[in-house]
């Protein structure tokens, strides 16, 4: 009996790990196709940006004097933000999205 139990709870032990694996490797996943998609933008105009997005929420100047375009949306009740960071060129140099899927 006792060895049953414990092929038992190696075998739940496994179960649980494996399953954790598999949803750390659909979320990278998701996360390589995010980055995928938002770094076609690097090099772009900022109208390009723009034209493809729609206007941002929100824009500010950043600590380097670049200016930060804020998108935000929400996807089954979570929040999304994606920002751009445009050169005084006006070209995007780099971006961050959070929570996004």
């Amino acid at each position: 009996m006792k060895t049953f139990n414990f092929f038992l709870i190696n075998f739940i032990v496994l179960f649980l790990f494996s399953g954790c694996q598999t949803i750390k490797q659909k979320t990278d996943a998701i996360v390589e196709k995010e980055n995928k998609k938002l770094s076609q933008f690097i090099g772009k105009s900022s109208q390009d940006l723009k034209n493809s997005l729609g206007n941002p929420d929100e824009d500010f100047k950043n600590e380097n004097g670049n200016l930060v375009l804020v998108y935000n949306t929400k996807k089954y009740g979570i929040p999304c933000e994606r920002r751009f960071e445009i050169n005084s060129k006006l070209v995007v140099v780099g971006f961050v999205s959070n929570g996004c899927f």
